[in-house]
């Protein structure tokens, strides 16, 4: 296969797609594509939840099987604690740190715990920036309505209402913090267009935008000499005698011993489910994101919310194969770039939704106008040099200098030639069932970041997700900080194990995996 003969069907085609503009779909026009083509409409794929509190709902296969899985806790393990804290957190990524931050800046004693190491998460992954309504031009209420209909009405108003007001407070205490956002001339904010927004709010920090807050929030949880307890996989929530959340059980991955802490609340932030590789996708999500905090949640008795819906970005590797469902930062498409199939032509708006480019990749694929690779993967192609064209030579490099060094690693000059892609799985759009605060159904449990749902509705909007952890996380943070100042710790229990596995008797559920996952199992046989 001679792959320059396949970039020059864009190369050629450019001059006449420069001229086109290309109309966003109609309400109508987007529900028809989206229920014909996004994997979350394949009947296929799902099946309803035998036990717990969704029984009948229904989710992915995969999720699931994670749901009703067994905890590998055995139910005599001694509960003596091995630490006593106030606060324990559970996730090293934005949303725990900045939970922990809060709560630690309110006299809290706080543990953040991490399967992995402090930092290792998908904050770190996110490049196209983050949405505050900070621009003259722009407000909260127009974050909200553009927010809403991205989430096709389905978002929890409350939740919503919470993150956006609070958007221009966590904007200055990143920056108080020493987050370096990107400047326009002037000195003030600069500020870009994304996908499904009316208006440009997009923070960045050139196409690093996560890495850059998580250095920050990195090096503040160790300044602040919060305890930490890495390369510790939450495995089981503990419980008191009321049913009340007192703790967790910890497996140190070094040596497989149990670790017991006690805490007057919890805090679950570990993040998204994309290493469960959801309908066989490749996924944007780092090595940890297994879903953890959904079992943990689901067998102490939280609910979840829209379980049966998650992002697929449009915009993950196909080509080189080492690069294969990596993030290719929407940025690209906000400053211009075009999505073009095997024949050289544009077929959506690229800055409609993630659902509806999505989708619409995915049409372009399965009826045939796709690029096959000879590994048999098969994608569009994101025109980056055109980048060059619009804005001049040395755009990409100083606009997108992580991506330029990704490729290039591989061999692959994105400044002249373009990139190939397929939709990559990124983002679980439900979660557990939360309040503004963070808090659970279940007493003194509270849940912030990607694990939590109800805010973004049946699509995430691009940016929401990083101020969903730096709001969500901050008010979690003050909460428990309040609450824990009148609280004494409860007698520690595994009374809600007991009877999850009774209630999987009941229902006759076997073969049961064992959940939390903790990490993917890439080097298992069939």
């Amino acid at each position: 296969m001679d792959i320059q003969a396949l970039h020059d069907v864009v190369h050629n085609s450019r001059d006449a797609r420069r001229q086109q503009t290309l109309p966003k779909l109609s309400p109508a026009e987007r529900d028809t594509l989206i229920k014909k083509f996004h994997p979350d409409h394949r009947e296929a794929a799902y099946r309803p939840v035998a036990f717990g509190p969704n029984e009948g709902d229904l989710t992915v296969r995969e999720l699931a099987s994670v749901l009703e899985g067994d905890s590998m806790v055995p139910e005599n393990l001694s509960l003596t604690p091995d630490h006593e804290v106030d606060v324990l957190v559970v996730g090293g990524g934005g949303a725990g740190c900045a939970s922990a931050l809060h709560a630690h800046e309110q006299g809290a004693k706080v543990l953040l715990a991490t399967k992995l190491r402090l930092g290792d998460s998908n904050s770190v992954m996110a490049q196209g920036g983050m949405q505050i309504a900070v621009a003259p031009d722009d407000s909260p209420v127009q974050h909200f309505l553009d927010t809403l209909k991205g989430g096709h009405m389905k978002n929890d108003h409350e939740l919503l209402k919470t993150m956006v007001e609070e958007g221009p407070s966590i904007a200055k205490w990143l920056l108080e913090l020493g987050v370096l956002f990107d400047r326009d001339d002037d000195g003030n904010l600069h500020v870009k267009k994304g996908g499904g927004s009316t208006k440009a709010r997009l923070l960045t920090c050139s196409d690093y935008t996560g890495l850059e807050i998580m250095r920050v929030l990195k090096d503040e949880v160790l300044n602040q000499k919060i305890q930490l307890l890495e390369f510790a996989a939450a495995v089981e929530l503990l419980s008191d005698e009321q049913g009340a959340c007192a703790g967790a059980v910890f497996q140190d991955l070094d040596n497989k011993r149990f670790l017991v802490v006690a805490a007057k609340t919890v805090i679950l932030a570990t993040g998204g489910i994309g290493r469960l590789h959801i309908q066989g996708f490749p996924t944007s999500n780092h090595y940890g994101a297994t879903g953890d905090g959904l079992a943990l949640a689901y067998r102490i008795g939280a609910p979840l919310v829209q379980i049966d819906t998650f992002q697929y970005h449009p915009s993950g590797g196909v080509y080189p194969e080492q690069l294969v469902g990596q993030l290719v930062t929407e940025g690209i498409r906000s400053e211009g770039g075009h999505l073009v199939n095997g024949r050289g032509e544009r077929f959506v708006n690229e800055l409609d939704t993630r659902d509806v480019v999505s989708s619409s990749i995915i049409r372009e694929c399965e009826e045939g106008r796709g690029v096959r690779m000879p590994t048999g993967r098969v994608g569009v192609w994101l025109d980056t040099p055109l980048l060059e064209a619009e804005h001049g030579e040395g755009t990409l490099d100083k606009h997108f200098p992580a991506m330029v060094r990704q490729y290039a690693r591989y061999g692959v000059d994105i400044r002249k030639d373009p990139v190939l892609i397929y939709p990559t799985l990124h983002y679980q759009n439900g979660g557990v069932k939360i309040d503004s605060n963070g808090e659970t159904s279940v007493k003194n449990l509270f849940v912030a970041g990607e694990t939590s749902g109800g805010l973004h509705g049946r699509n995430r909007l691009m940016g929401n997700s990083l101020l969903d952890l730096m709001v969500f996380g901050k008010r979690s943070g003050l909460a428990v900080a309040e609450r824990v100042q009148a609280m004494s710790h409860g007698r520690l229990t595994l009374n809600h194990l007991q009877r999850f596995r009774a209630e999987a008797k009941k229902h006759r559920v076997t073969n049961q995996v064992t959940s939390p996952v903790v990490l993917p199992a890439y080097t298992e046989k069939p």
